[in-house]
């Protein structure tokens, strides 16, 4: 695409490009405006554009407003003979290259061809990268064990038998629940999710089963429940080992006969659903202590998925926390970031003990504090965690004590190094020492 108001330019520059498939706008908001339905592999843009022409501003700023929507697109920017300082400011901006009116027409196709090759090579990486990191349905991996649960998802997708997912928080349970029901023939019908864990006791019944008009003070109308609101599709009880004794008999009831009586109701509703279930608790421990059924154990558990936490997934924390920050940068419109090698060695070290939704959340606030066009480890503010529990060196523990300590006086004090010196009863020349010493950022 060729961004310039001058049509003596552009009618040069089509001369100059003819083998290419090209587009023209004269303005910043034309170029925005096609620049999301030509989508261009590379954009020459003229730094003076209207409405001021003898200044860089506006071809600055749509030099930004480019590289934010479209960050894989390569810029060449067009300047004058004197313009040479904003032409280098472009390129500290993220512009791939610039060139000096009057034009030169093998010059400026040189430019042009190593910027389309350079893009090429690109997108040959990502293609790489893509196939080299697994991807179903959603959940992105590089280990070995989640493409193997994959397989064992699209084999037990193409039946209605119930799955079992175990995990310990934060791992992606639903997220599997997700893709089991999207691999399956009931994938176009409702995906219904429900946290028996997250509802009082004396509304969960009522959550899954519906009730009828005047079945309990408030209910004022009938209501279907969440069993009904899957039919044709998957229900998924998320925290399943909470139910109370009681809905599990319900629930075994319904299992058994694939029938429901809504809450103050007497007729029985045939409902045609899957049920996948998941739990962060020993299931075995709950069925001794005589809180969870052993005959609905066996019922919601044919086939058994076992995630495995964060820690134990090959290099999976580097990728996913390199995904997530291309994620965050799309949907805020921050630049998008990279991790330095410090930054991805704290990741691998660190233990993760919230999983996968602890790490989406460190690579969130990540992007915010970096400085850079790098995220660091200081960034991350991960801390001293070993890889296995039972590890720690008395030399790491008291760097992790001291580091949650600093930091809890530091969030209490809104980064005030006196008044936090005075909660931990040390001098301020102590506090900002050990700020140094522990490569926090405050």
């Amino acid at each position: 695409m060729i961004v310039d108001d001058d049509p003596g330019i552009v009618r040069s520059l089509k001369w100059a490009l003819e083998g290419y498939t090209l587009e023209t706008a004269g303005s910043r908001p034309e170029a925005l405006q096609k620049l999301e339905h030509f989508q261009p592999q590379v954009v020459t843009l003229d730094l003076g554009l209207p409405p001021h022409p003898d200044e860089a501003t506006e071809g600055l700023t749509a030099l930004s407003e480019i590289l934010r929507l479209a960050p894989g697109t390569k810029v060449i920017v067009v300047s004058g003979n004197n313009d040479r300082q904003n032409a280098v400011k472009a390129v500290s901006l993220g512009a791939y290259d610039f060139y000096e009116k009057p034009i030169d027409a093998e010059v400026l196709q040189l430019i042009i061809d190593r910027a389309f090759n350079l893009r090429q090579l690109e997108e040959e990486n990502k293609r790489l990268q893509a196939e080299s990191t697994g991807v179903f349905h959603g959940i992105m991996t590089a280990a070995d064990s989640i493409e193997a649960l994959f397989r064992t998802v699209e084999k037990v997708a193409k039946t209605d038998i119930s799955v079992l997912i175990l995990g310990e928080s934060g791992t992606g349970k639903e997220l599997f629940a997700k893709a089991l029901h999207k691999a399956s023939p009931r994938g176009s019908g409702p995906f219904v999710a429900i946290n028996c864990g997250a509802i009082p006791e004396n509304l969960l019944e009522s959550e899954l089963f519906g009730h009828e008009k005047g079945a309990f003070t408030g209910a004022v109308r009938t209501v279907k429940g969440k069993i009904e609101n899957a039919n044709g599709g998957t229900l998924f009880l998320d925290e399943i080992g909470d139910m109370p004794l009681q809905l599990q008999v319900k629930l075994l009831r319904f299992l058994q006969e694939r029938v429901i009586e809504r809450v103050g109701g007497r007729e029985q509703i045939a409902v045609d659903v899957r049920i996948v279930t998941a739990t962060h608790r020993q299931i075995r421990d709950l069925i001794e202590a005589g809180d969870f059924r052993e005959d609905l154990y066996y019922r919601i558990s044919e086939i058994t998925l076992d995630i495995p936490p964060l820690r134990e997934r090959d290099d999976d924390a580097v990728v996913l926390a390199q995904y997530f920050i291309d994620v965050f940068a799309r949907e805020s419109g921050l630049r998008r970031l990279t991790l330095s090698p410090d930054a991805q060695s704290a990741i691998r070290k660190y233990s993760w003990p919230g999983n996968v939704r602890e790490l989406e959340n460190k690579m969130k606030r990540a992007m915010v504090l970096a400085d850079g066009d790098m995220i660091t480890a200081s960034d991350l503010q991960l801390g001293v965690a070993p890889q296995k529990p039972g590890r720690m060196t008395l030399k790491d523990a008291r760097e992790a004590a001291e580091r949650a300590a600093l930091r809890d006086a530091l969030d209490a004090t809104d980064g005030n190094l006196s008044q936090a010196a005075k909660l931990l009863g040390v001098s301020r020349p102590t506090i900002y020492n050990l700020i140094k010493q522990l490569d926090m950022k405050v």
